[in-house]
């Protein structure tokens, strides 16, 4: 029996605007959301960031897991320490293009990283990218609201000083972060999204490269920027528009300077 006084939960509402809700409840929250207006305009950004979302990558997420996702065959391949030319070849088949490059302002602090880390980085990147930015319930492990957690986290499971930037300047909000197998161990991953649902997510792993300068790949309809800095690569993936990708990498690199990670 069902009982209308009994509130909605968050969960609820998601599942209702996901189509996952119980027939039973589901004359239970259209009764709350005319008596909640501030829900139902919840509700109804939701709805709209979705459908964005799916104009956008659905032809995206119809895609197989990249073989390169599977934690399976990731951990098999790093205990059994085998060569990874056959990683290479595939990352490289995904990058349409790729181009050396560099941002004003922007000093290489090393020698010119080898194109199959370059290579092997931003696909990673751009994989978990795709993978995760059409998620509208769980785009991440730990929301943004806990964002000294997240850091903490992260920074323990990885090894090295995981710092979220901030970048409200960007009109960027952090969604949050989750962990994720990297090419030499585990990896970071930070998602942040602006008032129009644009996302962009910061994908950090260990690097036998000391230092890069900055180099742009582009696959599809999404662009990344890659760096190494002590020991740590840094990929930003977004969309297709470059110079504000390169914005918005830039903040990134400027704060991980600052704070020295």
């Amino acid at each position: 029996m069902n009982d209308r006084n009994i509130p909605i939960t968050e969960d609820e509402l998601h599942a209702y605007v996901d189509g996952e809700l119980p027939a039973e409840r589901r004359a239970d929250v259209e009764a709350w959301l005319a008596a909640h207006p501030d829900d139902a305009g919840r509700v109804q950004s939701w709805r709209a960031m979705a459908e964005m979302l799916h104009a956008r990558y659905d032809s995206v997420v119809q895609e197989p897991v990249p073989a390169r996702l599977e934690l399976e065959r990731l951990e098999l391949e790093r205990l059994e320490r085998r060569p990874r030319q056959w990683f290479y070849a595939a990352a490289a088949a995904v990058l349409v293009a790729f181009v050396a490059g560099g941002t004003a302002g922007w000093v290489a602090h090393g020698a010119a990283n080898a194109p199959s880390t370059f290579q092997s980085f931003t696909a990673d990147a751009l994989d978990a990218h795709r993978l995760y930015v059409v998620e509208v319930r769980h785009p991440v492990e730990v929301g943004g609201n806990e964002r000294d957690h997240l850091q903490a986290w992260l920074t323990r499971r990885c090894g090295w000083t995981v710092f979220a930037p901030n970048l409200e300047a960007s009109g960027l909000k952090l969604v949050g972060g989750r962990l994720l197998p990297g090419p030499n161990g585990p990896a970071s991953f930070l998602m942040y999204e602006g008032a129009s649902g644009e996302r962009y997510t910061i994908y950090t792993a260990k690097t036998e490269t000391g230092a890069t300068q900055m180099r742009y790949a582009k696959a599809d309809k999404d662009g990344a920027l890659f760096w190494a800095e002590r020991g740590v690569g840094y990929v930003v993936s977004g969309g297709s528009d470059r110079d504000r990708l390169t914005k918005v990498a830039q903040a990134v690199y400027d704060q991980a300077e600052k704070n020295g990670t």
